[in-house]
């Protein structure tokens, strides 16, 4: 009896003994693994797992179009845009005898151009009287010869981009609004990079929102600086900092765009004389560009006049003269202002600026 007890006393010991190692084991077993999420990763397979950066890459600049393939598309574009003006004067003067009807005729063509009342009458008047002495049969060299002449070639066209003493050329180009002001800057500087000038541009134009991010975007295409200020800053101290910056680096050109004004606003046209004014504290402005909209007409002058009163403009950048009959304007605004058109825009293509050349144009003119 005493050993079935004793027994029955070891087997319950054992049976206790591996019900707690039981116990244990299923209590430790948590312990013992490691479950890994999103949030929790272990340090050595976030290593391992990490992404690799993309490396940043140099964008490509763009090279511009040299001036001379500039020159044969604006032929080639004024060409087809005055096609009819220039077949209609030669077609009158071709005739073997012209009549006052055909004189008034020619007159109103040239008016319609845009040429003006009194070139009108003194081109009318010398085509008359050479006609009469050389013949119809020279019709079109006489027309040329007297419409170059009335361009007039004799003018200084170059862009004057360089200072005196290892001073940058300091080149600010003003205008009414929607001229193109902004995009004639962007389009400038591509010209000066054509040529292998180092540029830097100011976007002194502090009151369009989008004019210093529309001057930046051009710039970044083809490598050029741009100096800019807070929105609706003073613009005399943008274009101050970038001309003190361009004789910092030394670069060739400054180009400062400004803000758009009507010229019959005087207030603000007294605050673009003081943006002249500021920047030659620090150098001389070489060239101060009227950006003109060469389908204004008359009110083209007016334009013309009041901002040479207030800057003394040197040269004239017309726009939009592609797809027009209208290019008589450069003839009426080199008269009122004494000054020469030295650009022109032939479309809305980045490089669709070029310099004027007389010949050029009555070239294109004639077809």
């Amino acid at each position: 009896m005493t050993l079935i007890l004793i027994l029955v006393a070891v087997v319950l010991l054992v049976a206790v003994a591996l019900t707690t190692g039981l116990v244990v084991a299923t209590r430790r077993r948590p312990r013992s693994v490691t479950t890994l999420t999103p949030e929790k990763t272990a340090p050595e397979e976030r290593t391992s797992v990490e992404p690799a950066r993309p490396q940043a890459t140099t964008p490509t600049l763009e090279r511009p179009e040299p001036t001379a393939s500039r020159l044969v598309r604006l032929r080639q574009r004024l060409a087809g845009s005055n096609t009819a003006f220039g077949r209609g004067l030669l077609s009158l003067l071709s005739s073997d005898r012209l009549d006052e009807d055909d004189w008034e005729s020619v007159e109103d063509l040239l008016l319609t151009a845009d040429i003006g009342v009194a070139p009108t009458q003194e081109l009318t008047e010398r085509l008359r009287t050479r006609l009469r002495v050389e013949g119809p049969g020279d019709a079109r060299a006489v027309l040329r010869d007297e419409l170059v002449t009335l361009v007039d070639p004799t003018m200084d066209r170059r862009l004057q981009i360089s200072g005196a003493d290892g001073a940058p050329g300091v080149v600010l180009v003003v205008g009414v609004n929607g001229a193109g002001k902004t995009t004639t800057v962007g389009k400038l500087a591509r010209i000066l990079v054509a040529e292998d000038h180092s540029v830097l541009l100011g976007a002194a134009d502090t009151f369009r929102a989008a004019a210093a991010d529309q001057l930046q975007t051009w710039g970044d295409r083809v490598g050029v600086d741009v100096v800019r200020g807070p929105e609706g800053g003073d613009p005399a101290s943008v274009a101050f900092d970038a001309v003190k910056q361009g004789l910092d680096t030394g670069v060739d050109t400054v180009v400062v765009d400004t803000a758009g004004r009507l010229q019959n606003k005087q207030g603000l046209m007294d605050e673009l004389g003081k943006v002249k004014r500021v920047i030659e504290k620090t150098a001389p402005v070489t060239e101060v560009l009227l950006v003109l909209d060469a389908t204004t007409g008359q009110n083209g002058l007016i334009q013309a006049r009041v901002f040479s009163e207030a800057v003394a403009v040197t040269g004239i950048v017309l726009t939009k003269l592609d797809g027009s009959a209208k290019g008589g304007i450069v003839v009426q605004v080199q008269r009122e202002l004494g000054v020469p058109v030295k650009l022109v825009g032939l479309g809305e293509g980045p490089d669709d600026l070029a310099p004027f050349s007389p010949d050029a144009f009555v070239d294109a003119l004639l077809g």
